[in-house]
């Protein structure tokens, strides 16, 4: 016999969680800067560590789509503090990987950076402004992994 359906999207909302913040720690936190730590190639590690934030940010969108959607489906819309973080995690998702990071591939595109130039001091104005974004979520999403996202009440 099955677990009861309530029980079965609590787990699944869950893992979805983890899933989404257990990426944002290990990959923004232990992984990236193990790869600067390691190798001599800091162009190498830069491509390495977009690669990883790029899949990161997808695996974000699709796991806090799901969240909110499962949510919004048990008819938990409400301005429970839960649901807005969620929100705003994935809207600070969409704001990184579709308006920061167009921006910052456009000018590595332009070729090497010269050190003092104004095309090298904006890119880190902007990876700047992406680290704060990706910090945030981070923060959110362990706020949710430590709160948990279902309302508790007590009897």
């Amino acid at each position: 016999m099955l677990p009861p359906v309530p029980f079965m999207l609590q787990s699944s909302e869950r893992l979805l969680l983890t899933a989404w913040v257990g990426a944002l720690w290990g990959v923004g936190y232990l992984a990236v800067p193990v790869l600067f730590a390691s190798l001599d190639d800091r162009m190498l590690a830069g491509q390495l560590a977009g690669r990883m934030f790029h899949l990161v940010s997808w695996l974000g969108l699709g796991c806090g789509g799901l969240l909110i959607g499962v949510r919004l489906w048990r008819g938990a819309w409400s301005p429970e503090w839960r649901l807005w973080v969620l929100i705003g995690m994935v809207l600070l998702v969409l704001v990184g990987e579709f308006v920061i990071q167009p921006q910052m591939a456009e000018l590595k595109a332009e070729g090497p950076f010269v050190e003092g130039s104004a095309r090298a001091a904006a890119f880190g104005r902007l990876h700047g402004i992406a680290s704060i974004l990706y910090l945030i979520t981070s923060l959110g999403g362990a706020a949710l992994a430590a709160a948990g996202l279902s309302i508790r009440r007590v009897r």
